[in-house]
């Protein structure tokens, strides 16, 4: 199945599988793929499918334009690893390929963790993580790392990830102007790896890293 991988900084976001012949995206919450940034006109841009399983991206009158492949467009036909570029999020576009199993966004509101979901195959990876509330309502809860990549925040003020790498995990800064804190100190730049015991501050939440 056809899929957009969505990237901002290098750091995938989400994968919305395209299963419809119209999928839309931009800033409102009714687009099928919904990219919450200023830069992001209200409708942007949609993603055309063709009976024949072929893709065409076009431009739906966006006030920063739509590129393909670093190319302003109005209309452009999709080849299998293409780059769809709105506002500083990229879009990749997958035809019928295997994709890694990555995280669907979660953002936090201050004092919450994502709800738990039933555990999948793990990465091949010989780590296991998790993240425990110390601070807010949420206090004591914790919550298992068990896919690729985890993304917490709040839109607009905080959004940061936490990856699975295959020599342990990182945490990286995707958006806002606050930037996460780790054990006091702000994660701007490249990704920072994390140990066991690390503390994170973010939209207002406090969090323990718990490795193993």
């Amino acid at each position: 199945m056809p899929r957009m991988v969505v990237t901002i900084d290098g750091v995938v976001i989400k994968e919305v599988p395209l299963t419809k012949e119209r999928t839309s995206i931009g800033r409102r919450p009714y687009n099928d793929i919904v990219i919450d940034h200023l830069a992001v006109s209200g409708e942007h841009a949609v993603i055309l499918l063709s009976a024949g399983g072929s893709a065409d991206v076009e431009d739906m009158g966006s006030t920063n334009g739509t590129f393909v492949n670093g190319q302003a467009i109005k209309r452009h036909a999709l080849r299998s690893g293409d780059t769809v570029e709105v506002g500083k999020y990229k879009l990749r576009y997958l035809a019928d390929e295997a994709a890694p199993d990555y995280e669907k966004t979660v953002f936090l509101k201050p004092g919450m963790l994502p709800p738990a979901a039933p555990a999948p195959a793990p990465i091949a990876v010989p780590l296991s993580a998790s993240v425990r509330v110390i601070s807010g309502p949420a206090a004591g809860r914790e919550v298992a790392l068990t896919k690729v990549v985890t993304t917490i925040g709040k839109p607009g003020v905080a959004v940061a990830s936490i990856t699975k790498r295959h020599h342990g995990y990182v945490l990286a800064h995707v958006e806002g102007g606050d930037m996460p804190l780790l054990n006091g100190a702000g994660v701007s730049g490249e990704p920072v790896p994390l140990k066991t015991g690390d503390r994170i501050a973010l939209a207002g939440t406090e969090m323990e890293f718990v490795l193993g």
